[in-house]
């Protein structure tokens, strides 16, 4: 092993990339002759590239994150910059060789970072805030407030937990009144009463609430069958407001999943301070961004390599700019998970890293998800155990769009009523979602598989199986999938 441990590979590098133009543009920029100073220690990478201007820029790339630092103009994380720098990296010491030291213009951001983190994990260890479990209103808000006034905070708390209640007593007078209406008149009815009560559920602060509003506007133009989809969405929707208005007639762990699908988020010092830390080798199965047009959201998969467990970690950016929490596909970190409360838990918070374990430049597919337990094979699950898990996961989160899990020994087969996901040992097949019907990375998950059987992972929901990646028998991040949106 080289000092700094394994270099990743390109593809592991271009899965970092905020979108398609910087992966284009970080290709180039990284066989071009502008970079100097150039130079790796540890889990440190920095070089100087030359630019339009008469200084050339300052890039360093801290591996334990990522974390990136660019002394160029861009709001994108990572910037082109630091792409070509970590390809050039990627390719071993003829691209960046090792060094005894960084330069100090280096040194002073990573002394910060080291400084930062080790004020983190103290601060986790004693009850306290901590980074990888921002909340969607945290992102909105730039970062979150302390909590000085703890009565403070329960007074606001409470305020706030009121004018949920109010927003969901609302949308119960709306779906009453579009039941008493008739649902044959919701597709003449346009969207001007959807987008007032949306308006409504952002002024209750449950965005949970909004969301759902907005995909009940959406339905009535959907397509054949939507007046079945849209009852369905409407008893969700009823269901999750009757949840939220009894909330003390709800199990523990149900209670919590309905306070986190209306919005409202455990903090994360409370979190971490009520919840035990579990500590595996997590592979990175996947990422996905999406957009609202107000926050990006980024969705990272990982599983364990002892627990088999799978865990969510989300991050949020301002618009236009990258979510900070960017590990590449195939990585293995070995960390602390501390997963949030629900009646399913999949969504967790980082907490400390105890440095990323040795990674096998071509890993083998990883093993059967916590859902495929029988029967379980080392390369992952089959169809009809793949749904049995969904099936699982939706008794207990009545809510869920999809679970997440590793599908092993399947064909992609496309057909004029959309695409399936065959299962030669079983003779089943799972449809995908008809929402990546226009993906073009199905196309290369075909040719991914020649025809052939192919391990994908991706989402196994009620749509049917959105894919993320597939193993050839590298991981390889499908360039398509794009996160789909929705709650259910």
């Amino acid at each position: 092993m080289n000092p700094q441990g394994e270099r990743w590979t390109a593809e592991q590098v271009l899965a970092l990339a905020p979108d398609a133009a910087s992966r284009t543009a970080g290709s180039k920029l990284a066989v071009t002759g502008k970079w100097s100073g150039a130079g790796a220690l540890g889990r440190a990478v920095w070089g100087l590239c030359a630019g339009s201007g008469s200084k050339p820029y300052q890039t360093v790339v801290d591996l334990n994150g990522p974390g990136y630092r660019c002394s160029c103009p861009s709001r994108k994380f990572p910037c082109k910059h630091a792409l070509s720098l970590l390809l050039r990296w990627a390719s071993g010491e003829g691209g960046v060789p090792a060094s005894e030291e960084p330069p100090e213009w280096a040194e002073q951001w990573l002394g910060g970072r080291r400084e930062r983190a080790a004020k983190l994990a103290a601060a986790a260890r004693d009850g306290g805030p901590g980074r990888g479990g921002e909340t969607r209103e945290d992102a909105g808000r730039g970062g979150s407030a302390g909590a000085a006034d703890p009565e403070a905070a329960r007074r606001r708390a409470e305020r706030r937990a009121q004018r949920i209640a109010a927003g969901a007593t609302e949308l119960e007078r709306r779906l009453a009144d579009l039941l008493r209406d008739g649902l044959a008149a919701a597709d003449r009815a346009g969207y001007g009463a959807w987008d007032e009560t949306a308006a409504r559920m952002v002024d209750a602060q449950a965005p949970g609430l909004e969301t759902r509003v907005r995909e009940l506007a959406a339905i009535p133009s959907s397509g054949p069958g939507w007046p079945a989809r849209l009852l369905e969405e409407c008893a969700l929707a009823h269901l999750l407001n009757q949840g939220f208005l009894h909330l003390e007639r709800l199990p523990e762990k149900l209670a919590a999943t309905t306070r986190t699908r209306v919005g409202l988020a455990t903090p994360l010092a409370e979190l971490l301070a009520a919840e035990e830390a579990i500590r595996d080798r997590w592979l990175v199965l996947g990422r996905q961004d999406g957009t609202d047009g107000r926050l990006t959201t980024r969705r990272i998969w990982l599983r364990g390599e002892r627990t088999h467990r799978m865990a969510l970690l989300l991050s949020f950016s301002a618009p236009g700019q990258s979510p900070e929490l960017a590990l590449p596909t195939g990585l293995v970190l070995d960390a602390d998970l501390t997963y949030y409360p629900a009646a399913r838990p999949l969504r967790a918070a980082i907490g400390t890293r105890h440095g990323e374990a040795p990674q096998d430049p071509s890993p083998a597919p990883p093993p059967a998800s916590e859902g495929c337990d029988a029967p379980r094979a080392p390369e992952g699950c089959d169809v009809d155990t793949a749904l049995a898990a969904y099936g699982a996961a939706l008794g207990e989160d009545p809510w869920l769009d999809g679970w997440p899990v590793v599908l092993a020994d399947v064909v992609p087969v496309p057909g004029e009523d959309g695409w399936q996901l065959a299962d030669e040992r079983s003779g089943s097949a799972l449809p995908v979602d008809p929402r990546c019907a226009g993906r073009t990375d199905l196309w290369q998950l075909m040719a991914i598989s020649g025809g052939g059987p192919v391990t994908v992972f991706g989402e196994c929901g009620h749509r049917g199986f959105s894919p993320i990646t597939a193993w050839d028998p590298t991981p390889v991040p499908l360039i398509g999938a794009a996160a789909q949106g929705g709650t259910r």
